[in-house]
């Protein structure tokens, strides 16, 4: 399939913006994008972005692989297709409601969903800036959620970007430790289910006293791992984050 194309973009890419006609010749025309991509993220879903292969998505739509490629050139385009198909199945409006702050906090609770929901999305590595339709849709919410702070356009973008790396960041560091906890490796459960009796059984107070002091505080009494803890932190850190974007804002009145 050409890259050839009026955008510069590859044919998929132009073909999930409507721009480019779908193919209408060769083989096995029943075949649609959106079949190759759904095929695509149902295998990510179920067998991790590992299990993804041109012949493991064509199996999937009982076709051959060479028969996908006349929809997506190569497996990097077909991730692409697939992580904007993921952000185009979130169950969501707009956050359009609230203070700016409430807008973009509900922005990045969507987001943290859209991770959890779609794990192996952060395992795609990234590769430049958001082209597709549904994440550039995604982007334009965040921007919109700050569109009476009086910031600057650029300030605006770079809030925004501020916003989804901690939220992907985070998204993927608890998505890493609740996906130990929960694989029964007894090691990982050990060392979590204990972890502040194990900290002081292995330091002393005076090496390590900052550290001791939350322990002694309770920081890690109960269960330290799982969505309802570590939610805590997802929301402790964004809101320290829009603290800043709040002091930017508040310069700018």
């Amino acid at each position: 399939m050409s890259d050839d194309t009026e955008t510069g973009l590859p044919a998929s890419f132009e073909m999930a913006w409507g721009v480019r006609d779908r193919p209408t010749k060769g083989p096995r025309r029943g075949l649609s994008l959106e079949q190759v991509v759904d095929a695509g993220i149902h295998v990510a879903n179920t067998e991790g972005i590992g299990g993804v292969s041109m012949g493991r998505v064509a199996k999937e739509l009982g076709a051959s692989a060479m028969s996908l490629y006349r929809y997506v050139a190569s497996k990097n385009e077909l991730l692409a297709l697939m992580i904007d198909g993921a952000f185009g199945r979130l169950d969501t409006d707009e956050p359009a409601e609230g203070t700016w702050r409430e807008r973009l906090k509900r922005w990045a609770e969507i987001e943290l969903h859209a991770y959890r929901q779609f794990p192996w999305v952060m395992h795609i590595p990234v590769a430049g800036a958001p082209i597709m339709p549904n994440q550039l849709r995604f982007m334009e919410w965040g921007l919109r959620a700050l569109r009476d702070t009086g910031l600057a356009e650029s300030d605006k973008l770079s809030a925004v970007l501020l916003v989804t790396s901690f939220t992907r960041s985070f998204a993927m560091l608890s998505g890493d430790i609740t996906a130990a906890y929960e694989s029964g490796d007894p090691t990982a459960a050990r060392v979590m289910s204990q972890y502040g009796a194990l900290i002081k059984k292995l330091t002393t107070q005076e090496e390590f006293p900052a550290l001791h002091a939350v322990v002694d505080a309770g920081t890690f009494d109960g269960n330290v791992v799982g969505f309802d803890g570590l939610d805590y932190d997802f929301r402790f850190g964004l809101e320290r984050v829009l603290d800043g974007i709040e002091a930017l804002v508040e310069r700018h009145e």
